[in-house]
């Protein structure tokens, strides 16, 4: 299901037009690329961070309706109030359907309570990257990669090259030669599984 954010065009530019929108309940933002010009826009601050919280939302292609006119895009940026936690700006960029896009996807981790090192050893799955940057055709984009741990022992890890991708999917890591570990089991040790901090700095 695609998500559709809604947006008007707007004329006043500059940082008193943007407080002014901001204290008026919407959001500053933008979209580029595509070949086309930049086109600033404003959208409504509830609506937008309803769709802003799901995880889709960061990485998925989501359709623009900018005043009935329709493009698709990826969040590409945004900034959020230190205190309030609402949106300050935000940034888009169009999609070409024949160019692949690089983008960050979230990892989730299914199978941890059956996997030998957790059910039989007594460690904890470390989960040393949540994300992962991967290339791929708008169309092909995953919500999520799945990661399964079923069966990974005491002191194992899983790395990138272990991991399957839908088709059209690749890890940007791994087409540079860097088969990263993505998670692993250990010990625990006051309550922290050694892999996090034995594995994260080889990552």
């Amino acid at each position: 299901m695609t998500i559709e954010i809604k947006a008007v065009k707007r004329d006043a530019k500059g940082t008193g037009a943007s407080r002014r929108l901001r204290r008026a309940g919407s959001v500053p933002g933008v979209v580029y690329g595509g070949g086309k010009e930049a086109v600033t826009l404003e959208f409504d601050g509830k609506e937008l961070f309803m769709q802003f919280r799901h995880e889709t939302f960061h990485a998925s292609v989501l359709s623009l309706n900018i005043e009935g006119k329709k493009e698709n895009v990826l969040l590409r940026d945004f900034q959020m109030h230190p205190v309030r936690n609402t949106i300050q700006h935000i940034d888009f960029q169009r999609v070409s359907a024949t160019e692949k896009i690089h983008v960050k996807v979230p990892f989730h981790f299914v199978n941890a309570d059956v996997a030998p090192g957790v059910k039989l050893g007594g460690g904890i799955v470390a989960h040393i990257q949540t994300e992962a940057d991967v290339s791929c055709l708008a169309k092909d984009l995953p919500e999520f990669i799945e990661v399964d741990v079923a069966n990974l022992e005491m002191g194992h890890s899983i790395h990138l090259s272990q991991i399957k991708l839908p088709k059209g999917v690749e890890f940007v890591q791994l087409a540079h030669g860097d088969d990263a570990a993505v998670a692993s089991i250990a010990k625990t040790r006051g309550g922290v599984s050694a892999a996090a901090t034995e594995e994260t700095p080889e990552a």
